[in-house]
């Protein structure tokens, strides 16, 4: 037996005590002072971003500036990591499709409380960093509430010190930059990272193969088991890149973890050396394409395909860095150290989209690591949850079976393999045939077709809904036979939002006067929000907060006359509705509405004179493919074309359609709106999260009881907000009964004149017959979202609305009970309930941070 050479431990002793060194020097938290942040700054100005005093422009600054506060983040990252891993932490992994994560700049520096210390060193070299942060481009990782909602979850995951992590792509082209031209959307490339995107940090030792088409072999292992095994037809990279998110107030940074898809090889030489340059990187370039843009056309079969590559890329991606980080800090050794699986992981399905989570999953656990069916399929339901958006039956993602299977033949059957077995055990516990048909993953019919919701339903352990009349609805309707099946599966979890910034950030001025009065402990417990109620009839308080109003109001009109060439009044009525353009969101509605108004000026000079000025703005973008969509948005221009340049009526009525709507508009309007339009048809909106953001900056409520709407009332009081319309309920029995709109425009006189004009090219008198289709929807092709039905509730409700406008001090109160009893619909709530109900997560103790935010 040979000695150890004590020479060799002496400088491996010395080698470590040397290393030591460089870790003790990692674990020294860097300075926030003005000194410091200065020297950063400049350092990054001129080595990071390559710049001096004659090329040194405002993005450049912009992007400096954050390389400096990144510096910090990457340093509480850290710090956050190694104390997940210490103690062995169970983690969390947040899948969405979606994170629309807007600008990042003004946010980042509000939660790690460097804003003051940032503007004062800006201020020191003759920079704003008002101005400064606007050169920061919106991050194109989403399009509407999915998004959104994503995004305020993980800053509340962060600020409550949870272990747990987005995931998403990254999309190098956004949803698209609408342009309106001639009142009709146009599209345009999104091109977000032109300038690159200095809060990313790409993950160059975190790559995964991922696999698609192919097909299935069948062996015999060791064991004597029958096993499977996938012969991939093709191969992609994903590769990691991450974005920091910092808690508030706190040392906890988590992180979004984006995938962008690679090449497997990245240059085939064979191709090059015969001479085909072009066939050398054509590889390269198809496998790039998987990540290159958020959704894909879906009307054509490449689109389609190019979706369902995004939905698994992003899944295995996931789930194998899962995987490896458990492996790392677990060892599973031994086979039943992979029980210890959902004691340390789970993964939360924002909707359908990562439903392939379930297949993923098993296909590891069976086919790498050898595991029996039915412990694997234990083990992922134990590690998965789901959560449903939507109760729009035909909204549920499917996927033709053919397809699929191309694409992802192993996963088509372990998804057969695992409806076989949920059908024989329905069928083995009575249930009726028609019953399992309806619970069956696969929809039988001439063409076949994959549920993914079903699929994310059977292969999870909680599916939860989104508001509290939404569950109600997808327990009843949606998936009333899960429920029955399962009645304590489905569980509700109201959504929230982060009013870090959708106030601190995006109202200052607002959120200044409340801590003036209150105190900053509703900054980390906003139901502490509450406390400005004893406030609300205070004149002084009153005269503030109309001020701040006022301000934010005339910020936005100057938006409004640079983008529309518009002059709006501030101190008209600011009526906004801002969503994604839907039927079932009804901004038509609100045109009618508007309509009929314009008319009754015309006609009624009295009416003119006691008329309320309003100026009612719209913003949102139509799905490319969604052509009665776009023509809402045509309507609402047309309508503004004629109302906005007639004399009779521009003095006291405008009609705006703001272009382009993303998070940092939304920072600007939500603050300056009076009146927040939740007008969607009772029982299909999940939730909205819109109008919590119009009530934490005090706008009053009109909407139907629809979605987080019944809730909001239920907070602020029905004396505090203006609901209208047919509930949910009524709308069920209209349908059953058969609905008539036919007989409501043949009897009433108001619908009869705003659709005549409609039909009649009042609007529209360059283009006839552009609105023929959206007549004939609403009146001989069924109105299916009951706009005329509700249609007299909502004009009289409005004129509710512009008689109280004119009692300040009443409209006032109402606006500061709005924002006291927004504390129910902080994301904080949100994710203390999933953390406690579904993820079964805890929060971490961690050292407060030395600068602590404000």
């Amino acid at each position: 037996m040979s000695r150890p050479d004590s020479s060799s431990r002496s400088e491996q002793d010395e080698r470590e005590a040397k290393h030591e060194k460089l870790w003790d020097l990692l674990d020294r938290e860097p300075n926030i002072d003005i000194l410091s942040l200065t020297r950063a700054f400049a350092h990054h100005l001129e080595y990071t971003v390559c710049k001096y005093r004659d090329t040194a422009r405002g993005p450049d600054i912009y992007q400096a500036l954050a390389f400096t506060v990144r510096d910090f983040l990457i340093d509480r990252w850290n710090q956050s990591q190694r104390t997940i891993r210490e103690e062995k932490a169970k983690r969390l992994y947040y899948i969405s499709m979606e994170f629309l994560m807007g600008r990042l700049l003004d946010v980042n520096l509000v939660n790690t409380g460097m804003r003051s210390q940032a503007a004062e060193a800006l201020e020191a070299f003759g920079f704003d960093l008002a101005e400064i942060r606007d050169y920061e481009p919106d991050a194109g990782l989403g399009n509407g509430g999915l998004g959104r909602l994503a995004a305020c979850f993980l800053e509340s995951i962060a600020t409550l010190n949870l272990p747990g992590s987005g995931s998403s792509i990254r999309y190098e082209f956004g949803i698209f930059h609408q342009q309106i031209v001639e009142g009709y959307q146009k599209e345009a490339p999104d091109a977000w990272l032109s300038r690159g995107n200095p809060w990313e940090i790409q993950r160059h030792d975190i790559r995964f193969g991922v696999n698609f088409y192919g097909h299935t072999e069948r062996y015999v292992d060791d064991a004597g088991v029958v096993r499977s095994h996938w012969v991939p037809g093709e191969s992609v990279i994903a590769q990691a890149y991450d974005i920091l998110q910092p808690g508030f107030d706190t040392r906890m940074v988590t992180h979004l973890r984006l995938w962008g898809a690679q090449a497997g090889s990245e240059f085939n030489f064979d191709y090059f050396n015969h001479g085909d340059y072009i066939r050398a990187v054509e590889d390269q370039l198809h496998s790039e394409t998987i990540s290159r843009v958020l959704y894909p056309n879906e009307n054509i079969q490449q689109g389609k395909e190019l979706r369902l590559k995004q939905e698994y890329l992003l899944v295995s991606a996931t789930i194998q860095d899962a995987l490896a980080t458990f492996r790392l800090e677990e060892k599973p050794e031994q086979s039943e150290d992979w029980d210890r699986l959902p004691d340390r992981v789970f993964f939360q399905m924002n909707d359908t989209h990562p439903a392939l989570a379930v297949p993923e999953l098993m296909r590891i656990l069976v086919d790498e690591h050898q595991m029996d069916w039915d412990r694997a399929f234990d083990l992922t339901v134990r590690c998965l949850g789901y959560t449903n958006h939507t109760v729009l039956p035909e909204a549920l993602e499917k996927w033709d079976v053919e397809m699929f299977g191309s694409l992802l033949p192993r996963h088509l059957e372990i998804i057969y393999e695992i409806n076989q077995n949920f059908l024989e055990e329905l069928r083995a516990r009575g249930v009726p045939d028609e019953i399992v048909r309806s619970l069956s993953i696969v929809e039988e019919g001439q063409r076949k077709n994959l549920r993914m919701a079903n699929l994310a339903c059977v292969g999870s352990s909680a599916v939860n809904g989104v508001a509290a009349l939404h569950t109600e609805i997808i327990k009843e309707r949606v998936f009333q036979d899960f429920h029955r099946l399962w009645p304590d599966k489905i569980q509700n979890k109201t959504n929230g939002i982060t009013h870090r910034r959708w106030l601190t950030s995006a109202n200052d001025d607002l959120a200044n006067l409340i801590a003036q009065r209150i105190g900053g402990a509703w900054q980390t417990d906003l139901e502490r929000i509450q406390e400005i109620e004893t406030h609300a009839t205070d004149p002084e308080f009153q005269a503030d907060w109309r001020r701040i109003k006022l301000k934010n109001k005339e910020r936005l009109a100057k938006i409004i006359h640079f983008e529309c060439g518009v002059a709006v009044d501030p101190r008209s009525i600011f009526d906004i509705q801002i969503k994604r353009i839907h039927e079932y969101k009804r901004q038509h509605l609100n045109v009618l509405r508007i309509i009929h108004e314009y008319q009754r000026m015309k006609t009624d000079p009295a009416y003119r004179e006691s008329y309320t000025p309003r100026t009612v703005i719209f913003a949102g973008k139509a799905a490319p493919g969604y052509h009665r969509a776009r023509m809402i948005i045509k309507l609402i221009c047309s309508v503004g074309d004629i109302v906005n340049n007639d004399p009779d009526t521009n003095e006291v009525l405008k009609v705006i359609f703001l272009p382009n709507y993303r998070v940092s508009l939304a920072e600007r309007m939500f603050p300056a709106a009076d009146i927040s339009e939740q007008i969607s048809t009772a029982g299909m909106e999940a939730s909205g999260t819109g109008n919590m953001k119009f009530m934490l900056s005090g706008a009053l409520t009109v909407g139907t009881l629809d979605g987080a709407n019944v809730e909001i009332v239920e907070e602020v009081g029905s004396e505090n907000a203006y609901i209208f319309g047919l509930t949910a309920d009524e709308i069920r029995a209209s349908h059953a009964k058969g609905y008539d709109p036919v007989r409501i425009y043949e009897e009433n006189r108001d619908v009869r004149h705003v659709l005549d004009a409609i039909r009649g090219n009042y609007f529209n008198r360059k283009e006839p017959g552009i609105f023929q289709e959206l007549f004939h929807s609403l009146v001989y092709g069924g109105d299916f979202y009951h706009l005329l039905a509700d249609f007299d509730a909502y004009r009289d409700v409005q004129a509710r609305i512009a008689a109280d406008f004119h009692d300040e001090d009443a409209w006032t109160r109402k606006s500061i009970l709005n924002t006291a009893h927004s504390g129910r619909f902080s994301s904080d709530r949100t994710i203390r309930e999933y953390a406690r109900d579904i993820w079964g997560i805890d929060s971490l103790e961690l050292r407060q941070p030395r600068v602590r935010a404000q």
